[in-house]
């Protein structure tokens, strides 16, 4: 391994967003291709993700300026800070798709894909990366830093840093995440919305927010949308909890896994509008986590695809419309009354609509932290994240990647913390058997 590459002054930095939109995204770019512009530099914007660089063949499959990247110019930052959307575009493409454990970056095959990578990036004439997206992003930042790290020590090396992007807000290593405020306001106004439909029409709605991991989503709609019971992943313990075996086809090992006995969250939304109804309230709204659907028996999972990550495309299961179908039926069985719930999903309207304040000021200065990074204090396989009132920190990959699944570790919520007992404190309460 090389521990003494050759590091060159950056004269050229490329930006890259890879994975899901976020509110403030461009917050993030505006303010690191400013930073860099003013200081003399060049910003190339890789259009939509990995995909482009990962195809790269310098004979067949050469990189077209605006079709695979921009150069940012001034005019292109004016407004920008506050806009919707991605200003270079996303995408889920994974050049670390074939890297399982630290042994695999030894092998050339397995690699190829980052080797494209980084054969694109020096085409370009860059010397530096900063990396903007999710768990997975950074896991592909951080394979792109080891697999420059096994170079000959002749080689150029582009140093990368990461900008961390969820609405999820389930990352390690920072507390909020831009856009996290934003997506959680315009999912509690729908939320709202939906209690209003509630109660003028004595019904229930079972609504399905994003959050794979991670309860935080789930958590902060719906406490800001008054939600009268909120389930996420964290709460799959005691009875909504099985242990199943379950069969991995590739290795051969049938191991035994944590799922959610559907039965028994069926249960606990009855339960819920029976006790509403003993106290004259014919309606509620329901909050459940996406991920949720993720820990259902494996007979519910076999047949749902999944994406370049080994992710189930989870709105294909669509764990509202479920949960609402078995719980009328639940509901009819145990009193002899049909109710009218309704399984809806919420998330992609929130993903590209206008950034708060606080997240275009987090987004801001995680955007300036990555230039103080590369530029300032000369870093390479470090993540930009902030503390306090936005002061920044610096922290190494190293720290947050699981040196034996090379993947990012998500931050849940702590069951019987502050943040948990605000979400569950305030919705209905239901005497427990």
């Amino acid at each position: 391994m090389n521990e003494t590459p050759s590091v060159q002054p950056i004269r050229r930095v490329g930006l890259l967003f890879s994975g899901g939109p976020a509110p403030a995204a461009n917050a993030v770019i505006s303010a690191a291709a400013s930073a860099f512009r003013r200081s003399g530099r060049d910003v190339l914007g890789v259009r939509h993700g990995y995909g482009a660089l990962m195809e790269f063949d310098r004979a067949t499959r050469p990189l077209v300026a605006e079709q695979d990247y921009h150069r940012i110019v001034d005019s292109d930052l004016w407004g920008l800070r506050g806009a919707r959307g991605v200003f270079v575009g996303t995408g889920r493409a994974n050049p670390g798709k074939g890297v399982r454990t630290a042994r695999d970056l030894d092998d050339p095959a397995r690699t190829a894909p980052l080797r494209r990578v980084y054969d694109a990036l020096r085409d370009l004439e860059v010397d530096a990366l900063v990396s903007i997206g999710g768990d997975d992003t950074l896991r592909t930042a951080n394979l792109f830093y080891e697999f420059q790290r096994r170079l000959p020590s002749s080689a150029a090396r582009v140093r990368v840093v990461h900008v961390p992007k969820t609405i999820d807000n389930d990352y390690r290593g920072i507390d909020f995440t831009f856009g996290f405020f934003t997506a959680v306001d315009v999912m509690a106004q729908e939320l709202l919305n939906l209690r209003a439909d509630a109660i003028a029409t004595n019904s229930y709605f079972i609504v399905e927010t994003m959050g794979r991991k991670a309860g935080w989503l789930a958590y902060g709609v719906a406490v800001a949308g008054e939600a009268h019971l909120v389930i996420a992943v964290e709460d799959v313990v005691g009875e909504l909890a099985i242990d199943e075996n379950v069969h991995d086809p590739e290795s051969g090992v049938t191991r035994t896994e944590k799922r959610l006995s559907l039965d028994r969250l069926v249960d606990r939304v009855v339960d819920l509008i029976v006790a509403r109804e003993a106290r004259g309230k014919h309606y509620g709204t329901v909050v459940l986590a996406e991920g949720l659907a993720e820990l259902l028996p494996e007979a519910y999972l076999q047949d749902v695809a999944r994406d370049d990550h080994g992710h189930l495309s989870l709105g294909r299961i669509d764990i509202g419309r479920l949960v609402a179908r078995a719980a009328s039926e639940r509901y009819a069985q145990r009193t002899g009354k049909t109710k009218k719930l309704t399984g809806v999903q919420l998330g992609y309207e929130s993903r590209c609509s206008p950034p708060h304040a606080f997240d275009v000021l987090l987004g801001s200065q995680l955007g300036l932290g990555a230039f103080y990074a590369l530029v300032d204090k000369g870093l390479d396989g470090h993540m930009v994240s902030v503390a306090g009132q936005l002061d920044l920190r610096y922290v190494p990959f190293a720290e947050l990647i699981d040196s034996t699944t090379m993947r990012a570790q998500a931050r849940l919520v702590v069951l019987g913390s502050d943040f948990h007992r605000l979400a569950t404190q305030l919705g209905t309460k239901v005497p427990r058997p």
